[in-house]
């Protein structure tokens, strides 16, 4: 018999404690390696998502929060601030561009944002079908809203109050779908564009009163919006900029780079703590494995000790020990991968809020190389000293014991 063939043998002979090993190690790479996709997925569309945005202006309250509501639409911001000062905001000659954004009702759980063409260009979408919105009550679907809604272009709907699903129906000011846009795996995706007026129309109709005939040549009410995202002419601006926002206007100014930076200094605390657990199942299994090896050299001796009668090498006698935890090792490495992929791409169908980090599972990240590499490492501890055993065995002792 090769090698290869003792190794199995040796393998099958305890095969609920084989199984129990390689559940164990395919358990903890799985995890490891689930954590690497996610994280490494998440922070890779957050970079993207925010890329070009050197501040988000909002009313005052939590930086933090207006990042989340202005770039990744994850949070519901603080409250509204004046179009007027927004306009002001665009004229300062530190700014290259502003690109105003009117929220507070959504479809479906997907927002409708009310913004200018600008926005669409700033994440370089293209329309997979129709066109812009040109007039009131005309809407531009994102590729997931699209897709998730069943909506095309001629198709219509009503908008529901608040940033989430479930809130009352604005029924008598229906949305007619002008064009869809193709997938561009930022936000975008997930919202449904509109022109500002179409929010403000929307709105004058459900909560603010018509004037009076006697106030009939009174002044419209001041516009407001609800966020601005800002681009800055030079990365000069960066140093007086916000500053300047915070203390001299109505307005708060906050950076995506520092708030995301934040926010992941966060994160990665529990990502952490998830991989530290992942490492203790790894070094679980590898002791479980180094048992298993070692009860099974004491089963073997004599085994062994026949087969050096036979002819059999030192070196062979270890070969097939360290065979064996590598191919262990290897079924484990297999299996813990498949899983984790399998799980990150199916993560959209019973988390459907991280549907969008699924597009990562088909992708081979470097830090799995590492996740090969300490597997393999453990499979090697693991077998060094019953190999070191089998190599040292006393054969005529072993004989004559038996």
């Amino acid at each position: 018999m090769n090698l290869a063939s003792l190794a199995l043998a040796y393998a099958r002979r305890r095969p609920l404690a084989t199984f129990l090993n390689v559940l164990l190690l395919a358990v903890g790479v799985a995890t490891i390696t689930l954590v690497i996709l996610v994280s490494s997925e998440l922070e890779g569309r957050m970079q993207r998502e925010a890329a070009g945005i050197d501040l988000v202006v909002g009313a005052k309250g939590s930086p933090l929060q207006i990042v989340l509501a202005g770039v990744y639409h994850a949070d519901v911001p603080p409250g509204n601030i004046p179009l007027a000062a927004v306009e002001e905001l665009a004229r300062d000659p530190r700014v290259r561009e502003v690109i105003p954004m009117a929220m507070g009702d959504s479809f479906r759980g997907f927002r409708i944002v009310g913004t200018v063409p600008a926005f669409v260009a700033h994440y370089a979408a293209r329309l997979h079908a129709g066109g812009l919105w040109a007039a009131p009550l005309e809407a531009v679907l994102g590729s997931e809203a699209a897709q998730r809604t069943g909506l095309a272009v001629g198709g219509s709907f009503a908008g529901s109050h608040g940033l989430a699903e479930g809130g009352g129906e604005h029924g008598d000011r229906a949305y007619r779908v002008v064009g869809v846009l193709a997938p561009t795996g930022t936000v975008i995706d997930r919202l449904v564009l509109t022109g500002m007026d179409s929010v403000w129309a929307v709105h004058d109709a459900h909560g603010h009163a018509e004037p009076h005939d006697e106030d009939a040549d009174a002044a419209p009410p001041a516009r407001e919006v609800t966020l601005a995202l800002v681009k800055y002419r030079s990365p000069v601006a960066a140093a007086s900029l916000p500053r300047a926002i915070n203390s001299r206007t109505v307005l708060q100014a906050a950076a995506p780079a520092y708030e995301s930076a934040r926010l992941f200094s966060v994160f990665g605390v529990g990502t952490e703590v998830v991989r530290g657990f992942a490492l203790l199942l790894v070094a679980a299994s590898g002791l479980g494995l180094f048992v298993a090896l070692t009860q099974a050299l004491d089963e073997r001796r004599l085994d062994l000790a026949i087969m050096r009668t036979l002819g059999a090498s030192r070196g062979r006698i270890v070969g097939v020990l360290l065979l064996e935890s590598a191919g262990l090792v290897a079924l484990a490495l297999v299996c813990g991968l498949a899983l984790a992929h399998g799980v990150a791409a199916t993560l959209g169908d019973w988390l459907p809020a991280a549907a969008p980090l699924a597009a990562g599972a088909a992708r081979w990240r470097a830090e799995e190389g590492w996740v090969v590499l300490l597997a393999l490492a453990v499979g090697i501890i693991a077998a060094a000293l019953p190999a070191w055993r089998a190599y040292r065995l006393d054969v005529a002792a072993t004989l004559a014991e038996s």
